[in-house]
């Protein structure tokens, strides 16, 4: 007999909400959306609740045209997900197996509805923020039991991107860490786990990425659809498959030493200057594959055959894109 799995409740029935009840529904969990607004009237919460379950059922219409259920299974997920009032609220929190806090990115008002289910769940139950700009330091100390509180940012749209990024602060308990894993892991998700510091991973990598795309554009350096290309089928396309520390190593960091050299001067800014972490390396000898070492350790592969594994994902990348070729004889 398959066991249980717990419920979960989502603080707030926002697009994030929406998001993580479509991901846990899915997983066959029972998600409840709380609405957090105490003095919203029955109409004004009726209208809520037509939208958020809407665009929930919305979703699963789309996941049941793109193949990933059938629409005969749309009713039974969509069973398992609801929306209750902030009356209601305590009732469900008492019977919750993990909270997510998912309201507009204001940190006295995340403090306050924080604080508030931190009182309502029993001490060991886990209470994570989806913030994706708040520390979690800043928001613990308005938790009871702050060492089952951390940060779990997903990435919209949370139902389909497999990355989570998990951000533990100096009070959480790692086993409470652990267990979060575990838990998204069981729900088709790819947790990280990074420190606690502004933009986590991915917004900060993309922060740059993005910005410096721009400046491109007002810069006159390409059009705009010159570059989403350039992107789409040049970068994309090979951190679909390796990633940027991967790449570093394959391609060596010496090169992107010299490379970063040579943009800083011509470009005339800083912002290209290769941390101290690249030069250090060099020194080291850990320059990436040519040296069996490099951010990764290659000391134990066998490096033909890794290097033939990746160059299978980018031939497979080819054929997701439509450009696998057959020669022409």
């Amino acid at each position: 007999m398959r066991a249980a799995r717990p419920a979960i409740a989502c603080l707030g029935a926002g697009r994030m909400g929406r998001g993580i009840a479509v991901a846990f529904a899915y997983a066959g969990h029972a998600i409840a959306m709380i609405d957090v607004k105490a003095g919203r009237s029955v109409e004004q919460f009726a209208e809520l609740e037509a939208e958020a379950l809407g665009e929930v059922r919305k979703t699963l219409a789309s996941l049941s045209r793109f193949g990933l259920l059938k629409q005969s299974e749309a009713d039974s997920i969509m069973a398992r997900v609801c929306v209750v009032p902030a009356s209601a609220g305590d009732a469900v929190l008492a019977g919750a197996g993990m909270v997510f806090e998912g309201v507009p990115e204001v940190a006295e008002l995340k403090r306050e509805v924080l604080a508030a289910a931190s009182r309502l769940v029993g001490p060991d139950i886990i209470i994570a923020s989806t913030t994706s700009t708040i520390l979690v330091d800043d928001l613990s100390t308005a938790i009871e039991h702050p060492e089952r509180f951390l940060n779990v940012h997903w990435l919209n749209p949370a139902y389909l991107i497999p990355l989570v990024e998990i951000s533990p602060g100096k009070t959480t308990d790692p086993n409470v860490t652990a267990r979060v894993k575990t838990l998204l892991e069981s729900i088709g998700k790819v947790p990280v786990v990074c420190a606690a510091t502004p933009g986590f991973i991915v917004p900060r990598i993309q922060a740059l990425a993005m910005n410096e795309a721009a400046r491109m554009v007002e810069e006159g350096v390409a059009s705009a659809e010159e570059i989403d290309r350039a992107i789409r089928y040049g970068f994309g396309f090979r951190y679909a498959v390796l990633g940027l520390l991967e790449f570093i190593d394959w391609g060596g960091g010496d090169i992107l030493y010299y490379a970063s050299r040579y943009l800083e001067g011509a470009l005339g800014s800083d912002r290209y200057r290769a941390p101290d972490v690249i030069s250090n390396n060099m020194r080291d000898g850990r320059i990436g594959l040519r040296t069996g070492a490099g951010f990764l350790d290659y000391s134990c592969l066998n490096v033909d055959e890794y290097r033939e594994m990746r160059l299978a994902e980018l031939v497979n990348m080819l054929r997701h894109f439509g450009l696998a070729r057959p020669p022409v004889l």
